[in-house]
């Protein structure tokens, strides 16, 4: 990454018993945290509102442009940190808090199933578990409103984004440790964006480089077989 690009991170707005959501506060602990001197983090306080935030993330992938977006939504009840894989486009019969359902209960009609992210969340994960930390990947990010914006940031940005539920209870839904994590989580899952980038780029050229060269051996055989042609005719019977 040679310039500064921007990583979108949002959170929810209140919800139920949360009145300050911690997932916002926790997207403006990364804000102030940063991301390097390559990254600018953007964020954006989501409305729980199916409406509302399908409008707000098409914008935010249209308008932006960002390299990479981060959606943070609370665990109720849960001490661990889940990196979810796949948004998955219907089943949304929860109403929000506009008592609203969306639109024949997708997310995108005429949208896949499903979703994955680009991000290999297994992965990462993984690597976390082996250090002693609660973290685990999931592939069922609830079908409501985190589910609902996962797959539509899944949609706009091409796969390009993450969602990750954070604790509400235990040692690491504390901003001290959950906000340096969260760092350390983001960070790999932009390598890992730069390492299939990198791949695609490689197998491209690979694939233009063999096309190239059967097309000049299919010019070259031609030729020849012209040459041989010529040389046939002008030979005396």
């Amino acid at each position: 990454m040679s310039e500064r690009e921007i990583v979108v991170v949002t959170g929810f707005g209140p919800f139920r018993q949360f009145l300050v959501n911690p997932s916002w506060t926790t997207a403006q602990g990364l804000k102030l945290a940063g991301m390097g001197q390559r990254i600018d983090v953007y964020i954006k306080e989501l409305p729980v509102s199916y409406s509302s935030t399908q409008r707000i993330i098409a914008e935010l992938w249209q308008t932006l442009k960002p390299k990479f977006a981060v959606h943070l939504g609370i665990a109720r009840g849960s001490s661990l940190v889940i990196l979810e894989q796949t948004g998955k486009n219907s089943g949304y019969s929860t109403r929000d808090v506009c008592n609203c359902c969306p639109t024949d209960h997708r997310c995108i009609v005429g949208g896949p199933e499903k979703l994955d992210s680009v991000v290999n969340m297994r992965a990462i994960s993984k690597h976390f578990k082996q250090a002693g930390m609660d973290v685990v990947h999931s592939r069922d990010a609830g079908r409501y409103l985190c589910d609902f914006a996962y797959y539509c940031s899944l949609y706009h940005g091409e796969r390009r984004a993450a969602f990750i539920h954070i604790p509400s209870s235990g040692s690491l839904s504390s901003a001290e440790r959950l906000v340096p994590l969260l760092q350390e989580t983001i960070v790999m899952m932009l390598d890992q964006l730069e390492e299939a980038k990198y791949h695609s780029e490689t197998i491209a050229g690979s694939i233009s480089k063999l096309t190239y060269d059967v097309q000049t051996h299919a010019e070259e055989s031609s030729n020849e077989k012209k040459s041989n042609t010529f040389g046939c005719a002008d030979t005396p019977q």
